[in-house]
């Protein structure tokens, strides 16, 4: 089903008024006109991890989990700053800040699935976040966090520590909700709780994410339920999905999901079809600050957890841009860079899907090997396209925003906006969209590896608004001539290598994040 349908009035407007523990408590608010990324921290003091090569130091994948790809954690220097909406939470609790995840009281089959993933201790957000999560009586949290400093784990640790598995009927009845914008993300999430919690007895974990027509119709029984806002208001009202035991709702990439008229307004809706004292957690790596106010109405009374770290938005990323004449130079540009791209893995983003289509076929009918993902395709055509770029029998895929959040493949070495991104505002006027900007580089990069950022400018408008990303973030993007090919190939091929040679560098420095 489609995951946008059209309601009348504001977003605002159908979200009830704060009615949490404390109603009263200061508004989660990043500081007027900068993003959290623009929050530049002193550099931590303490020592970074020996790295080491023995086998028992192989790290858990981060976001996907191993044999989908998933890349690992490379948590560098920040500060984590937590504001609790309960003034009169004791900061002397032994819970209040956990450096080991046996202190937070994780049964023992728990703890099997965070060691079996190779977790050696929490990561520096999951110290922070996970006492605040398990405090009992439940209470909210909205967490600013980049991909990779372990909020998927810390969400999910949360959710296994509070079923309950004690009967048959318990493990078939949802009690835990997880919602992502994507069908993609969502698959991802299932994974992760399904290794996390391999040694959880009687937990079934399922998606409900749109279904092929032989699937329709299925009553969805499992403890843990991660799904797409639309496809789990529809499941509910279908009585598919019994909804009265649920305890905690997760929106991941919560400020896309709020900030999107369609998307937001189906979560507003799964949430009332929920219980009304459920503990409800956002986790995003950005919140713009027209989305905040959503954000504090949604999760009313909630705790807040900010992760500022110098350079976030940028590092181990090179950027550059290119002038082109023309769409059609943009084109020849693209095929020209068919043999970087395939070097690692790449993702080309475009703005529509049918860009995104006709790229596809261009480049298929001149011998190049690239798969498309948008929207437009049915649910198991994208699982099976999805799942071979992963596995790497696909190395150029190119999709629309619907991939650019949370989607890990520790693979890719190179992300092309082909089309610079940005937003309407009304009016038939276009802006800047940098949180967008922001996400899709992250493909990138990951964790502590270098990568490529590729962005095609074709007109004045494009150059504008790339110029305009650039001052958001306070950072340079580099315009790269296209006179001298061999020297820009030369260079991106260096850039790309050292990422790859950088990897197994990377991957025995880690700690504990997904």
């Amino acid at each position: 089903m489609s995951e946008t349908p059209a309601e009348s009035g504001s977003l605002a407007d159908r979200i009830s008024k704060p009615t949490g523990p404390n109603p009263t408590a200061d508004a989660f608010q990043p500081k007027s006109g900068t993003s959290w990324a623009d929050e530049v921290a002193s550099p931590a003091t303490e020592t970074p991890p020996k790295v080491s090569e023995t086998s028992e130091d192989i790290p858990q994948v981060d976001g996907a989990t191993g044999p989908f790809g998933g890349s690992s954690l490379h948590e560098p220097d920040y500060q984590v700053e937590v504001k609790l909406a309960d003034m009169q939470a004791d900061p002397n609790n032994p819970l209040f800040s956990a450096t080991s995840f046996e202190q937070l009281g994780l049964s023992e089959d728990i703890l099997k699935g965070v060691m079996s993933m190779n977790f050696r201790k929490p990561s520096k957000v999951q110290e922070k976040t996970l006492p605040l999560l398990l405090l009992n009586p439940p209470h909210n949290l909205i967490g600013q966090s980049q991909s990779g400093t372990g909020k998927t784990a810390a969400f999910v640790l949360n959710i296994l520590a509070r079923l309950d598995l004690s009967s048959e009927q318990m493990q078939k009845t949802p009690q835990a909700l997880v919602l992502a914008p994507s069908r993609e993300l969502a698959r991802q999430i299932v994974g992760v709780v399904k290794v996390m919690g391999a040694f959880v007895q009687g937990l079934i974990t399922e998606a409900a994410i749109p279904q092929d027509a032989a699937s329709r119709g299925k009553k969805l029984e499992a403890s843990v339920v991660v799904g797409t806002p639309g496809t789990v208001q529809d499941m509910i009202k279908k009585r598919l999905m019994d909804s009265r035991s649920v305890r905690i709702l997760v929106l991941d990439e919560a400020d896309n999901m709020l900030d999107q008229q369609g998307l937001g307004d189906q979560c507003v809706r799964v949430k009332a079809l929920l219980p009304k004292n459920i503990q409800t957690v956002l986790f995003s790596a950005t919140f713009p600050d027209n989305v905040v106010k959503y954000a504090n109405q949604f999760a009313p009374g909630a705790n807040q957890m900010t992760l500022r770290h110098e350079d976030l938005t940028v590092e181990g990323i090179k950027q550059i841009y290119l002038d082109c004449d023309n769409d059609q130079a943009k084109y020849d540009i693209l095929v020209k860079f068919y043999g970087l791209m395939t070097i690692g893995s790449s993702i080309i983003f475009v703005k529509t899907r049918e860009t995104a289509l006709a790229i596809e076929q261009r480049m298929t009918a001149e011998g190049h090997k690239v798969v498309s993902l948008t929207g437009g395709y049915e649910g198991a055509q994208r699982d099976v396209i999805i799942d071979a770029f992963r596995m790497g029998q696909a190395k150029v895929l190119i999709t629309t925003n619907v991939l650019a959040r949370g989607i890990d493949v520790q693979s890719v070495s190179m992300v092309v906006n082909y089309d610079v991104p940005d937003k309407f505002v009304g009016k038939g006027k276009f802006v800047a969209d940098p949180q967008t900007y922001l996400h899709r580089i992250g493909r990138t990069g990951r964790f502590g590896r270098v990568g490529v950022a590729v962005t095609f400018v074709s007109s004045r408008g494009d150059w504008e608004k790339l110029m305009e990303i650039q001052k958001y973030f306070a950072t340079e993007i580099i315009q790269v001539t296209t006179d001298d090919w061999d020297e820009l190939e030369d260079q991106v091929t260096k850039i790309i290598k050292s990422s790859r040679a950088g990897a197994n560098f990377q991957d025995g420095a880690r700690m504990g994040g997904t």
